[in-house]
């Protein structure tokens, strides 16, 4: 027979370990409700091994380039509507509000927000880059060998048909 003391050590310690294990399953449900993956165009179509494909509903980051011509706004409000793209497919983006100064048709953006439809994402957010060598490290790996070059900039470089620059 167990020692009445024993067992109420028992009772409590069996009480914490399962509030404890309740506690870490809570944060963990909150934590993969608020994860934005990053995406590109291309990851619409095409799946990499290991990454799930978006869906509609889901909160996300989309980076790419800002298609010439794309760009259309509303003049009664702040919404803009822009395609981007990478290597191929055009993701339409949406956004409410002031785009960032840098903002540009042929310049690499990432887009934050939720997909609405299977290739639409309403943005909360648009970051332009900075400057003409950065681009968020998962683009440029989809992008390898492919260089936007600005045609107004006094040192653009030509590029072989091999894709090396000279």
């Amino acid at each position: 027979m167990m020692n009445p003391r024993r067992k109420k050590r028992l009772t409590w310690v069996m009480l914490l370990v399962v509030g404890v294990s309740v506690a870490i399953g809570l944060m963990l449900f909150a934590m993969s409700q608020s994860i934005n993956l990053f995406y590109t165009p291309s990851d619409f179509v095409e799946v990499e091994e290991g990454k799930q494909p978006p869906t509609v509903g889901q909160r996300m980051r989309v980076g790419g380039m800002v298609v010439e011509g794309s760009v259309k706004r509303n003049r009664d409000t702040l919404e803009v509507r822009f395609n981007i793209t990478d290597t191929g497919p055009e993701i339409t983006v949406l956004y409410q509000g002031i785009l960032p100064d840098l903002f540009r048709e042929g310049q690499g953006i990432v887009a934050q927000g939720e997909l609405i439809e299977p290739r639409v994402l309403r943005a909360s957010e648009v970051l332009a880059k900075h400057d003409e060598e950065y681009m968020p490290p998962e683009l440029a790996e989809k992008m390898k060998g492919i260089k936007h070059v600005n045609p107004n900039a006094p040192d653009a470089f030509k590029q072989t048909s091999d894709g090396e620059s000279q």
